[in-house]
Protein backbone atom coordinates (compact mmCIF):
# COMPACT_ATOMS: atom_id res chain seq x y z
CA UNK A 1 0.00 0.00 0.00
CA UNK A 2 1.29 3.47 -0.88
CA UNK A 3 2.09 5.75 2.03
CA UNK A 4 -0.53 8.46 2.44
CA UNK A 5 0.73 11.62 4.19
CA UNK A 6 -1.30 13.08 7.02
CA UNK A 7 -3.38 16.04 5.91
CA UNK A 8 -3.85 19.49 7.44
CA UNK A 9 -6.53 22.03 6.52
CA UNK A 10 -7.15 25.52 7.91
CA UNK A 11 -9.71 28.31 7.89
CA UNK A 12 -8.85 31.82 9.06
CA UNK A 13 -11.23 34.49 10.30
CA UNK A 14 -10.22 38.04 11.09
CA UNK A 15 -7.12 40.12 10.51
CA UNK A 16 -3.85 39.86 8.60
CA UNK A 17 -2.04 38.88 11.79
CA UNK A 18 -4.32 35.85 12.01
CA UNK A 19 -3.47 35.00 8.41
CA UNK A 20 0.21 35.12 9.27
CA UNK A 21 -0.27 32.93 12.36
CA UNK A 22 -2.18 30.35 10.31
CA UNK A 23 0.46 30.20 7.58
CA UNK A 24 3.21 29.82 10.18
CA UNK A 25 1.41 26.95 11.91
CA UNK A 26 0.82 25.23 8.55
CA UNK A 27 4.57 25.35 7.95
CA UNK A 28 5.10 23.54 11.27
CA UNK A 29 2.78 20.76 10.12
CA UNK A 30 4.42 20.55 6.71
CA UNK A 31 7.81 20.15 8.36
CA UNK A 32 6.38 17.07 10.10
CA UNK A 33 5.24 15.52 6.82
CA UNK A 34 1.68 16.81 6.66
CA UNK A 35 0.14 17.74 3.31
CA UNK A 36 -1.97 20.90 3.19
CA UNK A 37 -5.35 20.44 1.50
CA UNK A 38 -8.26 22.73 0.65
CA UNK A 39 -10.68 23.42 3.46
CA UNK A 40 -13.55 21.46 1.96
CA UNK A 41 -11.40 18.34 1.59
CA UNK A 42 -11.02 15.50 4.07
CA UNK A 43 -8.16 16.15 6.49
CA UNK A 44 -6.70 14.56 9.62
CA UNK A 45 -6.31 17.90 11.41
CA UNK A 46 -8.46 21.02 10.95
CA UNK A 47 -7.56 24.38 12.43
CA UNK A 48 -10.04 27.25 12.63
CA UNK A 49 -8.13 30.41 13.53
CA UNK A 50 -10.75 32.49 15.30
CA UNK A 51 -11.53 36.20 15.69
CA UNK A 52 -13.40 38.01 18.46
CA UNK A 53 -13.53 41.64 17.31
CA UNK A 54 -17.36 41.66 17.27
CA UNK A 55 -20.28 39.47 18.37
CA UNK A 56 -20.72 38.62 14.69
CA UNK A 57 -17.13 37.35 14.62
CA UNK A 58 -17.84 35.08 17.60
CA UNK A 59 -20.92 33.65 15.93
CA UNK A 60 -19.09 33.03 12.66
CA UNK A 61 -16.39 31.16 14.59
CA UNK A 62 -18.90 28.86 16.27
CA UNK A 63 -20.67 28.20 12.98
CA UNK A 64 -17.40 27.39 11.22
CA UNK A 65 -16.25 25.05 13.98
CA UNK A 66 -19.50 23.07 13.83
CA UNK A 67 -19.34 22.88 10.04
CA UNK A 68 -15.71 21.79 10.01
CA UNK A 69 -16.04 18.69 12.15
CA UNK A 70 -18.67 17.36 9.73
CA UNK A 71 -16.02 17.21 6.99
CA UNK A 72 -14.33 14.37 8.86
CA UNK A 73 -15.77 13.30 12.24
CA UNK A 74 -12.56 11.37 12.95
CA UNK A 75 -10.32 14.41 12.57
CA UNK A 76 -8.71 16.50 15.30
CA UNK A 77 -10.47 19.89 15.30
CA UNK A 78 -8.52 22.80 16.79
CA UNK A 79 -9.93 26.19 17.77
CA UNK A 80 -7.04 28.65 17.71
CA UNK A 81 -6.69 32.41 18.02
CA UNK A 82 -8.48 35.32 19.70
CA UNK A 83 -11.96 33.88 20.29
CA UNK A 84 -10.38 30.68 21.60
CA UNK A 85 -8.29 32.81 23.97
CA UNK A 86 -11.32 34.78 25.17
CA UNK A 87 -13.81 31.96 25.54
CA UNK A 88 -12.00 28.63 25.64
CA UNK A 89 -14.25 26.76 28.06
CA UNK A 90 -17.40 28.32 26.61
CA UNK A 91 -16.40 27.12 23.13
CA UNK A 92 -16.22 23.56 24.44
CA UNK A 93 -19.72 23.93 25.87
CA UNK A 94 -21.20 25.56 22.76
CA UNK A 95 -19.31 23.41 20.26
CA UNK A 96 -18.43 20.08 21.91
CA UNK A 97 -17.10 18.89 18.56
CA UNK A 98 -13.92 20.90 19.22
CA UNK A 99 -11.03 18.67 20.32
CA UNK A 100 -8.26 21.13 21.15
CA UNK A 101 -8.35 24.79 22.18
CA UNK A 102 -5.21 26.85 21.62
CA UNK A 103 -5.38 30.60 22.10
CA UNK A 104 -2.85 33.21 21.04
CA UNK A 105 0.19 31.48 22.51
CA UNK A 106 1.75 27.98 22.46
CA UNK A 107 1.15 27.78 18.72
CA UNK A 108 4.76 26.73 18.21
CA UNK A 109 3.95 23.66 20.35
CA UNK A 110 0.87 22.70 18.34
CA UNK A 111 2.30 19.55 16.74
CA UNK A 112 3.13 18.08 20.14
CA UNK A 113 -0.29 19.06 21.49
CA UNK A 114 -1.97 17.20 18.61
CA UNK A 115 0.18 14.10 19.10
CA UNK A 116 -0.44 14.07 22.86
CA UNK A 117 -4.18 14.45 22.28
CA UNK A 118 -4.22 11.53 19.85
CA UNK A 119 -2.62 9.35 22.52
CA UNK A 120 -4.71 10.21 25.57
CA UNK A 121 -7.59 12.50 24.44
CA UNK A 122 -7.87 13.97 27.92
CA UNK A 123 -6.46 17.50 28.26
CA UNK A 124 -7.89 19.75 25.58
CA UNK A 125 -7.70 23.39 26.73
CA UNK A 126 -4.25 24.97 26.45
CA UNK A 127 -5.33 28.58 26.87
CA UNK A 128 -3.20 30.25 29.52
CA UNK A 129 -3.08 33.75 31.00
CA UNK A 130 -1.83 35.77 28.03
CA UNK A 131 -0.90 38.66 30.36
CA UNK A 132 1.88 36.49 31.80
CA UNK A 133 3.57 36.09 28.41
CA UNK A 134 6.66 38.29 28.16
CA UNK A 135 8.43 37.09 25.00
CA UNK A 136 7.47 37.29 21.33
CA UNK A 137 6.46 33.83 20.14
CA UNK A 138 8.74 32.99 17.23
CA UNK A 139 6.83 31.56 14.31
CA UNK A 140 8.27 31.51 10.82
CA UNK A 141 7.04 31.80 7.25
CA UNK A 142 9.03 31.05 4.12
CA UNK A 143 6.12 30.89 1.70
CA UNK A 144 2.56 32.22 1.41
CA UNK A 145 -0.40 31.79 -0.90
CA UNK A 146 0.01 35.19 -2.53
CA UNK A 147 2.70 35.39 -5.18
CA UNK A 148 3.85 38.95 -4.74
CA UNK A 149 3.08 40.15 -1.20
CA UNK A 150 4.10 38.49 2.04
CA UNK A 151 3.21 39.37 5.61
CA UNK A 152 6.04 39.55 8.11
CA UNK A 153 4.88 39.67 11.71
CA UNK A 154 7.17 41.83 13.82
CA UNK A 155 5.06 42.54 16.88
CA UNK A 156 2.40 41.06 19.16
CA UNK A 157 0.04 42.49 21.77
CA UNK A 158 -1.21 45.99 22.66
CA UNK A 159 -0.92 48.24 25.71
CA UNK A 160 -3.39 50.94 24.65
CA UNK A 161 -6.64 49.58 26.12
CA UNK A 162 -9.05 51.57 23.99
CA UNK A 163 -12.39 51.38 25.77
CA UNK A 164 -14.16 49.51 22.94
CA UNK A 165 -11.46 46.94 22.20
CA UNK A 166 -11.10 43.38 23.49
CA UNK A 167 -7.80 42.72 21.70
CA UNK A 168 -5.36 43.66 24.51
CA UNK A 169 -7.12 41.10 26.72
CA UNK A 170 -6.71 38.28 24.20
CA UNK A 171 -3.32 39.19 22.70
CA UNK A 172 -1.57 40.41 25.84
CA UNK A 173 1.13 43.00 26.39
CA UNK A 174 3.33 44.29 23.58
CA UNK A 175 6.14 41.93 22.56
CA UNK A 176 8.49 42.80 19.72
CA UNK A 177 10.42 40.46 17.49
CA UNK A 178 14.19 40.77 17.66
CA UNK A 179 15.55 42.74 14.73
CA UNK A 180 17.90 39.92 13.63
CA UNK A 181 14.93 37.55 13.38
CA UNK A 182 12.98 40.11 11.33
CA UNK A 183 15.91 40.32 8.91
CA UNK A 184 16.27 36.54 8.67
CA UNK A 185 12.61 36.03 7.82
CA UNK A 186 12.68 38.87 5.30
CA UNK A 187 15.60 37.18 3.56
CA UNK A 188 13.72 33.86 3.42
CA UNK A 189 10.67 35.55 1.92
CA UNK A 190 12.75 37.36 -0.69
CA UNK A 191 14.50 34.08 -1.59
CA UNK A 192 11.03 32.56 -2.04
CA UNK A 193 10.33 35.22 -4.68
CA UNK A 194 8.33 37.84 -2.79
CA UNK A 195 8.91 41.40 -3.95
CA UNK A 196 6.71 43.15 -1.41
CA UNK A 197 6.76 42.64 2.35
CA UNK A 198 4.05 43.96 4.66
CA UNK A 199 5.24 44.54 8.22
CA UNK A 200 2.36 43.57 10.44
CA UNK A 201 1.42 43.08 14.07
CA UNK A 202 -1.35 43.80 16.55
CA UNK A 203 0.01 47.29 17.24
CA UNK A 204 2.91 47.82 14.84
CA UNK A 205 3.45 51.39 16.03
CA UNK A 206 4.69 50.08 19.39
CA UNK A 207 7.39 47.93 17.81
CA UNK A 208 10.60 48.06 19.83
CA UNK A 209 9.22 49.77 22.94
CA UNK A 210 9.80 46.61 24.98
CA UNK A 211 13.26 46.04 23.51
CA UNK A 212 14.56 49.41 24.61
CA UNK A 213 16.96 50.06 21.77
CA UNK A 214 14.98 49.93 18.54
CA UNK A 215 11.89 51.32 16.80
CA UNK A 216 9.57 50.80 13.87
CA UNK A 217 11.80 52.94 11.64
CA UNK A 218 14.78 50.76 12.50
CA UNK A 219 12.81 47.64 11.56
CA UNK A 220 11.90 49.19 8.20
CA UNK A 221 15.46 50.36 7.61
CA UNK A 222 16.90 46.96 8.56
CA UNK A 223 15.22 45.22 5.61
CA UNK A 224 15.07 48.16 3.19
CA UNK A 225 18.31 47.49 1.34
CA UNK A 226 17.96 43.71 1.06
CA UNK A 227 18.58 42.72 -2.55
CA UNK A 228 15.47 41.56 -4.40
CA UNK A 229 13.01 43.45 -2.20
CA UNK A 230 11.06 46.06 -4.16
CA UNK A 231 8.48 47.32 -1.66
CA UNK A 232 7.81 47.59 2.05
CA UNK A 233 4.28 48.28 3.22
CA UNK A 234 3.03 48.92 6.75
CA UNK A 235 -0.13 47.68 8.38
CA UNK A 236 -2.15 50.03 10.58
CA UNK A 237 -0.33 52.71 12.57
CA UNK A 238 -1.51 55.73 14.57
CA UNK A 239 -0.97 59.44 13.90
CA UNK A 240 1.26 59.80 16.97
CA UNK A 241 3.88 57.75 15.10
CA UNK A 242 4.25 60.48 12.50
CA UNK A 243 6.93 62.48 14.31
CA UNK A 244 9.53 64.73 12.69
CA UNK A 245 12.09 61.95 13.12
CA UNK A 246 9.74 59.48 11.41
CA UNK A 247 9.09 61.88 8.52
CA UNK A 248 12.78 62.58 7.96
CA UNK A 249 13.52 58.86 7.93
CA UNK A 250 10.78 57.76 5.52
CA UNK A 251 11.78 60.47 3.04
CA UNK A 252 15.04 58.52 2.60
CA UNK A 253 13.37 55.12 2.09
CA UNK A 254 12.27 54.80 -1.55
CA UNK A 255 11.02 51.22 -1.10
CA UNK A 256 8.49 52.23 1.54
CA UNK A 257 5.06 52.35 -0.08
CA UNK A 258 3.20 55.65 -0.31
CA UNK A 259 0.33 54.26 1.71
CA UNK A 260 -0.44 54.69 5.40
CA UNK A 261 -3.37 53.15 7.19
CA UNK A 262 -3.72 55.80 9.91
CA UNK A 263 -6.20 54.60 12.50
CA UNK A 264 -8.87 57.26 13.21
CA UNK A 265 -11.99 55.57 14.71
CA UNK A 266 -13.84 58.90 15.16
CA UNK A 267 -13.63 62.46 13.85
CA UNK A 268 -15.03 63.86 17.10
CA UNK A 269 -12.61 64.80 19.88
CA UNK A 270 -15.13 64.05 22.61
CA UNK A 271 -15.75 60.57 21.22
CA UNK A 272 -12.00 59.97 20.84
CA UNK A 273 -11.59 60.84 24.51
CA UNK A 274 -14.31 58.36 25.54
CA UNK A 275 -12.60 55.78 23.34
CA UNK A 276 -9.30 56.42 25.18
CA UNK A 277 -7.54 57.22 21.91
CA UNK A 278 -4.25 59.03 22.41
CA UNK A 279 -4.61 61.85 19.84
CA UNK A 280 -6.93 64.65 18.79
CA UNK A 281 -8.41 65.35 15.38
CA UNK A 282 -6.02 68.29 14.98
CA UNK A 283 -3.02 66.03 15.62
CA UNK A 284 -4.43 63.57 13.11
CA UNK A 285 -4.87 66.34 10.53
CA UNK A 286 -1.29 67.51 11.04
CA UNK A 287 0.04 63.96 10.52
CA UNK A 288 -1.86 63.68 7.23
CA UNK A 289 -0.63 67.07 6.04
CA UNK A 290 2.99 66.19 6.83
CA UNK A 291 2.77 62.87 4.98
CA UNK A 292 1.26 64.63 1.97
CA UNK A 293 4.00 67.23 2.08
CA UNK A 294 6.60 64.49 1.61
CA UNK A 295 4.58 62.36 -0.81
CA UNK A 296 1.75 64.25 -2.58
CA UNK A 297 0.42 60.97 -3.99
CA UNK A 298 0.23 59.24 -0.60
CA UNK A 299 -2.89 57.18 0.15
CA UNK A 300 -4.34 57.71 3.61
CA UNK A 301 -6.71 54.90 4.56
CA UNK A 302 -8.42 54.41 7.91
CA UNK A 303 -11.04 52.74 10.12
CA UNK A 304 -14.06 54.52 11.59
CA UNK A 305 -16.46 53.19 14.22
CA UNK A 306 -20.01 54.50 13.94
CA UNK A 307 -22.43 54.61 16.85
CA UNK A 308 -20.03 54.52 19.80
CA UNK A 309 -21.91 54.73 23.14
CA UNK A 310 -23.28 58.20 23.70
CA UNK A 311 -22.44 59.40 20.19
CA UNK A 312 -24.75 62.37 19.60
CA UNK A 313 -25.95 63.61 16.24
CA UNK A 314 -23.56 66.54 16.62
CA UNK A 315 -20.61 64.23 17.30
CA UNK A 316 -21.49 62.10 14.32
CA UNK A 317 -21.65 65.20 12.13
CA UNK A 318 -18.19 66.15 13.38
CA UNK A 319 -16.94 62.78 12.15
CA UNK A 320 -18.71 63.21 8.82
CA UNK A 321 -17.24 66.69 8.31
CA UNK A 322 -13.75 65.58 9.33
CA UNK A 323 -13.97 62.68 6.88
CA UNK A 324 -14.90 65.08 4.07
CA UNK A 325 -12.01 67.38 4.92
CA UNK A 326 -9.31 64.70 5.09
CA UNK A 327 -10.25 63.07 1.79
CA UNK A 328 -9.38 59.45 2.54
CA UNK A 329 -8.32 57.04 -0.19
CA UNK A 330 -10.40 54.33 1.48
CA UNK A 331 -12.29 53.88 4.75
CA UNK A 332 -13.33 50.71 6.54
CA UNK A 333 -16.59 51.46 8.35
CA UNK A 334 -17.83 49.50 11.36
CA UNK A 335 -20.88 49.83 13.59
CA UNK A 336 -19.89 49.78 17.25
CA UNK A 337 -20.16 46.28 18.71
CA UNK A 338 -20.40 45.64 22.46
CA UNK A 339 -17.56 43.45 23.75
CA UNK A 340 -18.07 42.12 27.26
CA UNK A 341 -15.09 42.88 29.46
CA UNK A 342 -14.38 46.27 27.91
CA UNK A 343 -15.04 49.67 29.49
CA UNK A 344 -17.37 50.76 26.68
CA UNK A 345 -19.65 47.78 27.26
CA UNK A 346 -20.62 49.31 30.60
CA UNK A 347 -21.21 52.80 29.23
CA UNK A 348 -24.72 54.19 29.28
CA UNK A 349 -26.52 55.46 26.19
CA UNK A 350 -25.83 52.47 23.95
CA UNK A 351 -27.21 53.30 20.50
CA UNK A 352 -29.73 51.04 18.84
CA UNK A 353 -28.95 49.20 15.60
CA UNK A 354 -31.22 51.45 13.52
CA UNK A 355 -29.28 54.59 14.51
CA UNK A 356 -25.98 52.85 13.75
CA UNK A 357 -27.21 51.65 10.35
CA UNK A 358 -28.46 55.09 9.35
CA UNK A 359 -25.17 56.73 10.27
CA UNK A 360 -23.18 53.99 8.59
CA UNK A 361 -25.06 54.55 5.31
CA UNK A 362 -24.67 58.32 5.51
CA UNK A 363 -20.94 58.07 6.12
CA UNK A 364 -20.50 55.52 3.34
CA UNK A 365 -21.79 58.04 0.82
CA UNK A 366 -19.03 60.42 1.91
CA UNK A 367 -16.26 57.81 1.93
CA UNK A 368 -17.26 56.39 -1.46
CA UNK A 369 -17.06 59.89 -2.96
CA UNK A 370 -13.69 60.42 -1.31
CA UNK A 371 -12.30 57.17 -2.70
CA UNK A 372 -13.58 58.05 -6.18
CA UNK A 373 -11.95 61.50 -6.07
CA UNK A 374 -8.63 60.06 -4.87
CA UNK A 375 -8.48 57.56 -7.72
CA UNK A 376 -9.64 59.99 -10.42
CA UNK A 377 -6.62 62.24 -9.91
CA UNK A 378 -4.36 59.53 -11.34
CA UNK A 379 -6.16 59.15 -14.67
CA UNK A 380 -3.79 60.14 -17.53
CA UNK A 381 -0.72 59.57 -15.36
CA UNK A 382 1.91 56.82 -15.31
CA UNK A 383 1.96 54.51 -12.30
CA UNK A 384 4.22 51.61 -11.31
CA UNK A 385 2.21 48.44 -10.68
CA UNK A 386 3.24 45.19 -9.03
CA UNK A 387 1.02 42.60 -10.72
CA UNK A 388 -0.61 39.86 -8.66
CA UNK A 389 -2.96 38.01 -11.01
CA UNK A 390 -3.01 37.33 -14.71
CA UNK A 391 -5.96 35.45 -16.21
CA UNK A 392 -8.64 35.57 -18.91
CA UNK A 393 -6.76 38.15 -20.93
CA UNK A 394 -6.40 40.57 -18.02
CA UNK A 395 -3.81 41.25 -15.36
CA UNK A 396 -4.17 43.28 -12.19
CA UNK A 397 -1.97 44.50 -9.41
CA UNK A 398 -1.46 47.40 -7.03
CA UNK A 399 0.42 50.67 -7.06
CA UNK A 400 2.65 51.86 -4.23
CA UNK A 401 -0.30 53.91 -2.94
CA UNK A 402 -2.52 50.83 -3.03
CA UNK A 403 -4.74 51.47 -6.01
CA UNK A 404 -5.87 48.45 -7.98
CA UNK A 405 -4.87 48.69 -11.65
CA UNK A 406 -5.98 46.42 -14.50
CA UNK A 407 -4.54 46.00 -18.00
CA UNK A 408 -5.68 43.93 -20.96
CA UNK A 409 -2.89 41.55 -21.91
CA UNK A 410 -2.23 37.97 -22.89
CA UNK A 411 1.14 38.04 -21.10
CA UNK A 412 1.63 36.52 -17.67
CA UNK A 413 2.62 39.56 -15.62
CA UNK A 414 2.42 37.95 -12.17
CA UNK A 415 5.18 39.15 -9.85
CA UNK A 416 6.47 41.77 -12.28
CA UNK A 417 6.72 45.52 -11.86
CA UNK A 418 5.47 47.48 -14.85
CA UNK A 419 4.79 51.12 -15.62
CA UNK A 420 1.17 51.58 -16.64
CA UNK A 421 -0.35 54.59 -18.36
CA UNK A 422 -3.73 55.00 -16.67
CA UNK A 423 -6.56 55.75 -19.10
CA UNK A 424 -9.72 55.60 -16.99
CA UNK A 425 -11.39 54.51 -13.78
CA UNK A 426 -13.77 51.56 -13.93
CA UNK A 427 -15.53 50.63 -10.70
CA UNK A 428 -12.96 50.35 -7.91
CA UNK A 429 -9.98 49.97 -10.24
CA UNK A 430 -8.01 52.03 -12.73
CA UNK A 431 -7.44 50.70 -16.23
CA UNK A 432 -4.62 51.37 -18.63
CA UNK A 433 -1.79 50.00 -20.77
CA UNK A 434 1.74 48.87 -19.94
CA UNK A 435 4.29 51.21 -21.46
CA UNK A 436 7.48 49.34 -20.53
Amino acid sequence: MDFQPKRISTFTLGCKVNQYDTEAVVELFKAEGYEEVAFDEKADVYIVNTCTVTHLSDRKCRQMLRKTKKLNPNSVLIAMGCYAQAAGEQIKIDVPEVDLIVGTNKRNEIIQLVENYKMNQEEYNFVGNIMDVEEFEELHISNMGEHTRAYLKIQEGCNNYCTYCIIPYVRGKIRSRKIENVIQEAKRLIEAGFKEIILTGIHVASYGKDLGNTSLIEAISAIHDLEGLERIRLSSIEPVVVTQEFLEAIAKLPKLCHHFHLSLQSGSDTVLKRMNRKYTTEEYRQSVEELRRIWPDVAITTDIIVGFPGETKEEFEETAQFTREIGFAQVHLFPYSVREGTVAAKMKEQLDSQAKDERLKALKVITDASQHAFMEQFVETNMEVLFEKSEAGKAHGYTSNYIKVEVVTSDNLVNTLKTVHVECKVGEALEGKCID
